[in-house]
């Protein structure tokens, strides 16, 4: 059973929310909040699975609360669920410690399935926010000066494999690893493993 915390400030939203994600069998709402601040508590105290967070709240707004979850050491993936698709609230969203990006008139089955996905360490994001984090979407792999192992380890961030596993897979140190991962963001123009993953996605490095 997956656990969800739902942060928005609406009490419509989060029963809607909480509605759908009841009637999944393998899902379960286990706490909400209203604001950031409470966000950061009622994750602390509950430990979900997975956060569905809202951007705009009054207080402490969603990327402020994701930037305190990380700052406490909670690592809980958190997918914000928002209206906003601007590149700027993306980028922001996902540099404070989001894993995953939707818009709220997403379908029903997409958001589950997005919570299904940040559970198993993957980066739901919905397609139409997608192009705007790619500055280098213009330019072709070829383009872009990759060693072997930078490409090796760049197709499997785009498989959702965490630094210790790409790690191992390689029979290399996590420190390497993310010795590569800088390299890689500075040569294909992105700041985020998410990024960096839909871009090797676009130019087929997988």
């Amino acid at each position: 059973m997956t656990s969800v915390v739902v942060v928005d400030d609406h009490r419509l939203v989060r029963a809607g929310l909480r509605t759908i994600i009841d009637a999944s069998p393998d899902l379960q709402v286990v706490g909400e909040a209203g604001d950031g601040a409470q966000a950061v508590t009622v994750v602390s105290e509950a430990a979900p699975d997975v956060v569905l967070m809202d951007l705009s709240m009054p207080g402490v707004d969603g990327i402020e609360a994701i930037r305190r979850l990380r700052a406490a050491g909670l690592e809980t993936p958190v997918v914000v669920l928002t209206s906003f698709a601007e590149a700027e609230r993306v980028r922001s969203a996902l540099e404070a410690g989001a894993v995953g990006y939707l818009l709220k008139d997403s379908e029903p089955r997409d958001v589950l399935e997005a919570v299904r996905a940040a559970a198993a360490g993957h980066a739901p994001l919905d397609p139409r926010v997608a192009r705007a984090l790619l500055p280098s979407a213009d330019r072709g792999a070829s383009d872009v000066s990759l060693s072997g192992r930078e490409r090796e380890v760049l197709s499997h961030v785009a498989k959702g494999l965490a630094n210790k596993q790409i790690a191992r897979t390689l029979g290399i140190s996590e420190r390497t690893v993310k010795v590569h991962l800088g390299n890689v963001f500075r040569r294909i123009g992105v700041s985020d493993r998410t990024s960096a993953a839909l871009w090797a996605r676009d130019h087929d490095i997988t």
